[in-house]
């Protein structure tokens, strides 16, 4: 009898102990969501993007408040990063447009900047962030996409350009970065018909 009253106890010790630890995760499951939703809506309150599929797609990305405004340098990183490593002059051109966009030393958005010129993102990261890319100049006004993609364009031409060829002779565009840079044209190109219905404060 006390044997089995022994192993009664045990088995209530387990049961408790299993409800316990499936709570503490449940518990912590809410928690991960509402930090989620918590920075979503930082994302949306500093991009103006009330959509939350787009939002949560940034958000999936990895981007933050702070990194958000450089989803457009990264077409630029692809460019750079199409022959396997980014040359010095690629480099400070694309440091040249963060600038210009406002990025500053010292800032998260500049540190995730260095990062991804000293270590390449996944592939994965270019293709879906140029194709959320496609999504958001969708739901531009006409005058601002098509202002945004030439400038987008231009400087990815520029960071192909800013080295290549041999002893400055030939082409200093690859056949690689060509192909990229026709990539990112065709996205910006591409119908997006949701991406029309998107809400932009």
């Amino acid at each position: 009898m006390a044997e089995r009253d022994l192993w009664d106890e045990r088995r209530r010790s387990y049961e408790s102990e299993y409800f316990q630890r499936r709570e503490h995760e449940l518990i912590e499951k809410m928690r991960a969501r509402a930090r989620e939703l918590a920075e979503q809506h930082q994302l949306g309150e500093a991009t103006g993007i009330a959509d939350d599929e787009v939002l949560k797609a940034l958000h999936d990305l990895g981007y933050t408040r702070e990194t958000v405004t450089l989803v457009h340098l990264v077409p630029l990183l692809q460019v750079a990063w199409i022959d396997g490593s980014v040359s010095a002059p690629e480099r400070a051109g694309i440091l040249e447009a963060a600038r210009l966009r406002g990025v500053e030393e010292s800032t998260p958005a500049y540190r995730q900047l260095v990062s991804w010129l000293d270590k390449k993102p996944l592939d994965g990261f270019f293709e879906d962030t140029l194709r959320l890319i496609g999504n958001l100049l969708a739901a531009m006004p006409d005058e601002a996409r098509e202002k945004a993609k030439v400038t987008l364009l231009a400087f990815a031409n520029a960071i192909a350009d800013a080295s290549g060829g041999i002893l400055g002779i030939g082409s200093r565009v690859s056949a690689d970065e060509r192909a990229v840079i026709e990539r990112i044209a065709r996205e910006m190109e591409s119908a997006h018909p949701a991406a029309v219905k998107k809400v932009v404060r």
